[in-house]
């Protein structure tokens, strides 16, 4: 259904996109490779996602890069996983600025080493110094756990001061993602038909679109076929429908 729908350039562009990167092992594995493989490939995927995004007039995407529960992986899996985080916060911190796309960690940061934590620290201050396209990498992140984590910062400052109100947007403000949209589109690669614990508050009212591509096939092409249906969906927010 997808391929007979022509993506329209300039026309109703998410202005926020999240993406579950899944099927990375399934890859390397159909490849005969460890799936080791399969996470380095889809963090090169991830690099051109991102400048087609931005070059589309998307102005933040977010990526589910690691989960807290992820953890329970294989050592060398993870560790792998920790590694190309690396590179990829040292070569950002190095073309961030002169390629015009801020970057931003969320998750429990505690859970990274010291050297991941003063990474992300210099990525915050250099995408503080200028505006543009906004990539967000969810890392050691698990939605519960961030609404967990917003719960107690609240509770710690109605504690301080009772008279702190608590609604929506305030709440909003205690989470990761404060001060960015809420995704309008949501994308899953890999052939599964669920969230994954992935932005959970923020994705109330989001598109979803689920395609059998694996994240390491997933091209620029594919992105604009997900945007493609996103510009034929009719998003109401709970009113009826006037024409």
């Amino acid at each position: 259904m997808p391929d007979k729908i022509a993506y329209a350039a300039g026309e109703r562009i998410p202005r926020h996109i999240a993406i579950i990167m899944d099927g990375n092992g399934r890859w390397a594995r159909k490849r005969g490779l460890p799936r080791t493989a399969g996470h380095a490939a889809g963090s090169e995927v991830f690099r051109k996602i991102a400048y087609a995004c931005r070059d589309l007039g998307v102005e933040h995407l977010t990526v589910y890069a690691f989960s807290t529960e992820n953890w329970k992986r294989p050592s060398d899996e993870v560790a792998t996983i920790m590694k190309l985080l690396n590179k990829y916060l040292h070569e950002s911190i190095e073309t961030m600025a002169r390629d015009h796309i801020r970057l931003r960690v969320m998750g429990d940061l505690n859970g990274l080493s010291p050297e991941l934590r003063a990474l992300v620290h210099e990525t915050d201050e250099i995408s503080a110094t200028y505006e543009g396209f906004q990539a967000n990498v969810c890392i050691n992140y698990g939605g519960r756990d961030e609404i967990l984590r917003a719960a107690r910062r609240y509770a710690a400052d109605y504690a301080a001061d009772p008279s702190v109100a608590l609604d929506e947007a305030r709440f909003s403000a205690y989470l990761d993602s404060a001060g960015i949209p809420d995704p309008d589109l949501l994308i899953r690669p890999g052939g599964e038909q669920r969230i994954s614990n992935f932005l959970l508050w923020q994705c109330a009212y989001a598109e979803f679109y689920f395609t059998d591509v694996l994240w390491p096939d997933f091209t620029v092409d594919e992105l604009k076929k997900a945007i493609a249906v996103f510009q034929q969906r009719d998003r109401r927010y709970g009113k009826v429908k006037t024409t």
